[in-house]
């Protein structure tokens, strides 16, 4: 019995050393991008991005991985329709000229057997700045439902609107924003 655990343990290794990258495409019902800001130091606003996409590849063996994202910028959901439009003009995110937002990674960092951080590029309003994802939560296992693997994270950054030429009001009107990622994602 020793023998077999023994032989079962290396396979497992060499299996583990010759891991390919896995690639995921988004859940559309399960991922969503937010923001938050303070509104005149009254309350820090929360609002959201009804369309959000992503692919991302993790290698769990090399430690490697990539992410790409893209945010319908029209899809802003304040809570309010006046301001939706508002916050789709030209003082923020002039979503005529500028319909997505996007992000691509240049390096996920794991800390032990799961990332901890995606550095890369995000462009907001024809804007492209490096900005690092702190991932708060990530976990990968079979789908009860869609019998696949599926991973899903959390993530966040916090970003300078007037960075983005989107600083308008500013500094009354909070200029750090924060930006949260939930993401569910199955295996292609």
């Amino acid at each position: 019995m020793k023998k077999i655990v023994a032989l079962l343990l290396a396979a497992g290794v060499s299996l583990t050393a010759f891991a390919a990258p896995e690639s995921f495409s988004s859940d559309a019902n399960h991922t969503f991008s937010s923001f938050s800001y303070s509104h005149f130091g009254y309350s820090t606003q929360q609002s959201r991005f009804n369309n959000t996409s992503a692919k991302f590849t993790i290698d769990r063996a090399a430690k490697t991985g990539s992410v790409e994202a893209t945010i319908d910028a029209k899809s802003v959901d304040t809570g309010s329709k006046l301001f939706d439009g508002h916050i789709q003009g030209e003082d923020f995110l002039d979503t005529a000229k500028f319909p997505t937002i996007t992000y691509k990674s240049t390096k996920v960092n794991f800390k032990g057997d799961v990332p901890s951080t995606v550095e890369g590029n995000l462009t907001l309003k024809g804007v492209t700045k490096p900005v690092t994802l702190t991932i708060t939560h990530f976990q990968c296992m079979d789908h009860p439902m869609m019998k696949k693997l599926a991973c899903g994270a959390n993530a966040t950054a916090t970003i300078k609107r007037t960075e983005f030429n989107a600083g308008k009001y500013a500094p009354h009107v909070g200029d750090d924003v924060t930006l949260s990622f939930a993401i569910e994602a199955l295996k292609d």
